[in-house]
């Protein structure tokens, strides 16, 4: 056996290996990689040179760049306050489904979709609590919105820009320049708006109708009560109930309104809401945390000057047996001046609390909610008061002119590159810049933040695609494909890429279907004397568009669970989609490059 051949078998044995161990999840996929390009190393199919030029590549930094970006306008909750204007309550199922792809499919397109999808999901809980509406007729479609949307441009998933990566390091068309910004647009926003139609006519049909998670075990869960105060020019001021929707606000049941020295417990729909009314609501922690939006129209009158904190934490204690706390008041105790602290909501174990919360005498095993500041957690160190539970959420408010200053910074990056002016490398690492100096981020949290693991599986993959290339398996494989799918056409011959990268991106990963399939498709498109680009598209378009797996993206992953799915349901409205998506990209591709 000469080295040629035996370096080819090694290739065929490390591509192999790097499948098995993704399906059956035997290590991680940064280990795989690793693992499979060290081994192409020990025996000299690549030099040290060719396994770290891909750590060099321009797109893993932008990749890394975006994240950071996406992570930053994640904190400052812009997205949370825009999606909870976006989304009236009196909305029929059309309408909020309709309404949420729009929005989670336009934003997607410009940021990392993941976030985007945590946001909305608990959006999406409380609608379909509301409206009575099982949450899985509406989770995956908020997945697939993201996905959809997400490649509709360069930046919109990782996805695109590792296939960029590749395309700037292959050297098998010298002379092709990098994928621009919208080269992805011509195909991506048709599939997008056609993906959308598919879902918004028959995803009702397809779903299953299963409570989600979350309410099978909800029975267990705490329900507190709370006391919410309208404030002044809020909208909710001369409002009857029913036209302010708050008698079931978002999971939290109005149980009294005190007005002055009254006490109203039977109310009806038209009772009219003033300034300075005194709303108490039962309800679990989750649900009580979202009275403190800005968009809520009401004010937590015991959290008073803490709202203003820049970083604040929802966090649940416990009050021992032996507390100093017990029948003390909560006016007595000064939780702001001992803790650092401010009392949301108390939980007596189902038991009623009688009179203002400011005056309710504590009891050991009162479970409390805490809106806590930065001195917290040294305070009760040493305290035996109370015992910490959980935490909740943890709240990051940043001066508005700072979020204006990152969004237009980001925008701008954007647009730039898009006309050419600014290489998208330099108009990110400038707003990263402006994002430290403003500290809208500390410079100490930002390298927390960097996926070091996704970096890795981009740089490994280009070294892959360069050992396939090398050795001539990429060859091999793509004059296969040729000679399987191009008696039928060239259009056909992209049907069959885009099928190969599909299920490998299904069953395995998207990354590393893209490490294995471009470079065939670039050889194929040499064999052919065609176009590269549209070999290249069709390879990111299949790999992104992920559809009929859970596994196979990591949005999907996030709604398995919660919506309570299995594999048969993402297969039975991810497999047509997948078709309508191939048919829609293909055919815009070969209108573009062969007719």
């Amino acid at each position: 056996m000469n080295v040629a051949t035996f370096d080819v078998i090694l290739v065929f044995i490390v591509i192999a290996f790097i499948l098995l161990s993704l399906y059956r999840e035997l290590m991680g996929a940064a280990f795989t990689f690793f693992i499979a390009v060290m081994v192409l190393g020990i025996f000299n199919v690549l030099t040290p040179s060719e396994i770290l030029a891909g750590f060099a590549n321009e797109q893993i930094a932008v990749i890394i760049m975006l994240l950071l970006l996406g992570d930053t306008i994640r904190q400052t909750s812009v997205i949370e306050a825009i999606f909870e204007k976006a989304f009236p309550k009196s909305m029929n199922y059309k309408g909020f489904l309709a309404r949420m792809m729009i929005w989670v499919g336009g934003f997607s397109a410009f940021l990392n979709n993941t976030p985007l999808v945590a946001v909305m999901m608990p959006y999406v809980h409380q609608w379909s609590h509301r409206h009575n509406i099982a949450p899985s007729k509406l989770l995956i479609p908020l997945s697939y919105a993201a996905i959809l949307g997400g490649c509709v441009t360069l930046i919109g998933t990782s996805t695109n820009l590792i296939v960029n990566g590749m395309v700037v390091d292959q050297h098998i068309f010298p002379d092709m320049p990098p994928l621009d910004m919208f080269d992805f647009f011509y195909a991506g926003f048709p599939a997008l708006i056609v993906g959308m139609l598919y879902l918004y006519f028959f995803s009702y049909r397809l779903l299953p109708n299963r409570k989600s998670v979350m309410e099978e075990y909800s029975s267990s869960d705490r329900k507190y009560l709370v006391e919410a105060e309208v404030r002044p020019n809020s909208h909710l001021v001369g409002k009857t109930l029913q036209e302010a929707e708050i008698r079931d606000m978002d999971g939290l049941v109005l149980i009294e309104i005190i007005r002055g020295n009254k006490v109203f417990q039977l109310f009806s729909d038209h009772f009219r809401l003033q300034e300075g009314d005194l709303l108490r609501f039962a309800g679990e922690n989750k649900n009580v945390v979202r009275l403190m939006s800005e968009n809520s129209g009401l004010t937590l009158p015991t959290v008073g000057i803490m709202s203003k904190l820049k970083k604040t934490q929802v966090v649940e204690v416990v009050v021992s047996h032996n507390s100093t706390l017990i029948t003390k008041t909560i006016r007595e105790i000064n939780f702001r001046g001992r803790y650092d602290a401010a009392l949301l909501a108390l939980h007596r174990n189902g038991e009623r609390v009688l009179g203002k919360m400011d005056e309710v005498k504590l009891k050991a095993g009162d479970v409390l909610m805490l809106l806590v500041g930065e001195a917290f957690s040294s305070r009760v160190e040493s305290e035996q008061d109370f015992y910490l539970i959980s935490k909740i959420r943890e709240f990051n408010r940043t001066e508005k002119y700072k979020i204006y200053a990152l969004l237009a910074g980001t925008l701008l990056a954007i647009l730039l590159s898009a006309v050419k002016l600014v290489p998208l490398f330099i108009g990110l690492f400038v707003v990263l810049i402006l994002v430290s100096a403003l500290k809208i981020v500390s410079p100490k949290d930002l390298p927390r933040n960097i996926d070091y693991n996704l970096a890795a599986i981009i740089a490994l993959s280009l070294a892959l695609g360069t050992a396939m290339i090398k050795t001539g398996v990429a060859d091999m494989v793509a004059n296969l494909i040729i000679s399987v799918f191009l008696p039928f056409g060239r259009v056909t011959l992209l049907f069959g890429i885009y099928l190969i990268t599909s299920m490998l991106a299904a069953y395995i990963t998207n990354k590393a279907a893209v490490a294995i399939v471009f470079p065939i498709s670039l050889t194929a498109a040499k064999t052919l004397g065609l176009n590269p680009e549209p070999f290249a598209l069709v390879v990111s378009f299949a790999a992104a568009a992920n559809f009929i797996t859970p596994i196979g993206y990591q949005t999907n992953l996030m709604v398995y669970g919660p919506g309570n799915y299995n594999f048969r349901d993402f297969f039975k409205i991810g497999f047509p989609l997948t078709i309508i998506y191939m048919v829609v990209t293909i055919t815009v591709l070969s209108l573009m490059y062969f007719s």
